[in-house]
């Protein structure tokens, strides 16, 4: 094994750490530092704080992510599936219809249930 084999690896590795550092360094170096009140305040939302940090969400509110992450991602998998079809056949086209339909039979379920209605 010699050195050579690894300067491409290393100077991906340099090229990577400066792209991800170097506009931090310039930002923090030629940005303009003017503190104020309202800059050094823990919150800049234009309001004061109120209630707790620590307040409890409402369970729909969970419900809703993961259903969204849910279907998201399910989505996400039938484009690959999409691509490969041709490769795949009927027995593919088949497996990809019950996917398809196992999630709009869900959709419908939660939607009858009234899972996805926020109040």
């Amino acid at each position: 094994m010699n050195i050579e084999q690894y300067l491409p690896v290393l100077l991906f590795i340099l090229v990577g750490i400066s792209v991800g550092v170097m506009p931090q360094v310039i930002g923090y170096v030629l940005g303009p530092n003017r503190p104020d009140a309202a800059k050094n305040s823990p919150y800049e939302c234009g309001f004061e704080a109120f209630g707790d940090a620590r307040m409890k969400f409402d369970v729909r509110y969970y419900l809703i992510a993961i259903l969204f992450i849910l279907f998201d991602l399910e989505t996400a998998l039938l484009f690959p599936w999409a691509i490969a079809l041709k490769d795949l056949g009927l027995f593919g086209f088949l497996v990809g219809l019950e996917i398809v339909t196992i999630l709009t039979v869900g959709f419908v379920y939660m939607w009858i249930k009234g899972a996805l209605d926020w109040e």
